[in-house]
């Protein structure tokens, strides 16, 4: 199948499903338009074709987009709107203009026959919408949402129990392009795949495993096992550290609000805070640990993102080769006050999950 990928790149979602779409087997890759499309961008997604030969077309929606200053991520420094875990990954990617706009790509490879998946704000299909000649065959947004009226209660997710409506971070980037593409024409089939599903696929070590037992099959699972590694690795549950009599040391170095370090009793440092109503806190592992008067601790959450990454675009991707993946409903999808949902609209020409087939999507996405 002829496809299209729009992307962002402030997190692996995006380029974890770029690498699987150059390498998947039912893909013909065709081109790939970023938002908001800073060069940094532009020279990510020119690394990954360079990793398999591809010379695509690329197109930026504002490639001047500036950015006074990425600063640090969680992996060192950023791009302009690059997350640190791209150069951590995967290396030097040095920075590209070779980008036509992204409007303009589009609407010259989209076709009746073609299919457009979105994993980023849709400000790329937007500018494509008002431009004369467009036409696609079917787009698969990664947005929207689906919940209490058109989701099952037992497929709701428990963050979203009950919810009719929800924020959107896709759509909500561009609402205005979002309902533009839903009432389009010159657009044949229309799909989203809602948060209450996309939630609740998440890439953590049992998938990982899975990955690692069939990477040497293909350059594209090789690469994502290399860049989820990273990011597991560095997601890796933290153990919270010591408070009160659980520091073991008979001394401490007690850091005073100043700066300065006394070399004071454990138990003594523990009253002392606990007369403020604070708890007295290990901030380093040494013999004589340094230690702080801080708050006491509420329910302990051992990382970011203890269980792994949900993977929102690869779910999108997957259903965009096979639709079957999911269940789906036809729906009316609205904004309302800043949050998106639906109701259910036999007829409408627009479709939203409900639910998904796990071992399909498994497939699909580890299929070579």
């Amino acid at each position: 199948m002829d496809l299209i990928w729009d992307m962002e790149t402030s997190d692996p979602d995006d380029f974890i499903t770029l690498l699987l779409l150059l390498g998947h087997p039912r893909v013909n890759l065709v081109g790939v338009t970023v938002t908001p499309g800073t060069p940094d961008q532009v020279g990510v997604v020119r690394r990954a074709l360079d990793w398999f030969g591809r010379s695509i077309p690329v197109g930026a929606f504002n490639l001047a987009h500036t950015v006074r200053d990425p600063g640090q991520g969680r992996h060192g420094q950023r791009g302009a709107c690059v997350s640190s875990w791209h150069y951590a990954a995967f290396g030097d990617m040095p920075p590209s203009t070779d980008a036509a706009p992204g409007p303009e790509l589009l609407r010259d490879l989209c076709g009746p026959s073609s299919t457009l998946v979105t994993g980023a704000p849709l400000k790329n299909l937007g500018g494509a919408l008002k431009l004369p000649g467009f036409q696609l065959g079917e787009v698969v947004v990664q947005g929207g949402f689906a919940g209490a009226g058109v989701v099952p209660s037992d497929r709701q997710l428990d963050k979203f129990r009950g919810l009719a409506t929800c924020p959107s971070y896709n759509l909500n980037g561009d609402s205005r392009s979002a309902l533009a593409v839903i009432a389009a024409e010159t657009i044949g089939r229309k799909r989203f795949v809602s948060k209450n599903v996309c939630h609740g696929v998440v890439y953590d070590r049992a998938l990982h495993a899975e990955v690692a037992a069939v990477r040497d099959r293909a350059t594209s699972l090789g690469l994502i096992w290399q860049g989820m590694d990273k990011y597991l690795d560095s997601h890796a549950p933290r153990p919270a550290p010591p408070r009160n009599t659980a520091i073991t040391a008979a001394e401490v170095r007690l850091a005073g609000d100043d700066g300065t370090l006394t070399l004071t009793g454990r138990d003594d440092a523990i009253a002392g805070a606990a007369a403020r109503g604070l708890d007295l806190v290990a901030v380093t592992a040494h013999a004589v640990p340094v230690c702080r008067a801080m708050p006491p601790a509420r329910e302990h959450r051992e990382s970011a993102d203890p269980h792994g990454k949900m993977l929102h675009d690869p779910l999108a991707a997957c259903c965009a080769i096979d639709p079957s993946i999911a269940q789906w409903a036809e729906v009316d999808l609205y904004r309302e006050r800043g949050a998106w949902g639906s109701r259910l609209a036999p007829g409408s020409g627009v479709l939203i999950t409900v639910g998904y087939d796990h071992a399909k999507f498994l497939a699909t996405l580890l299929e070579r």
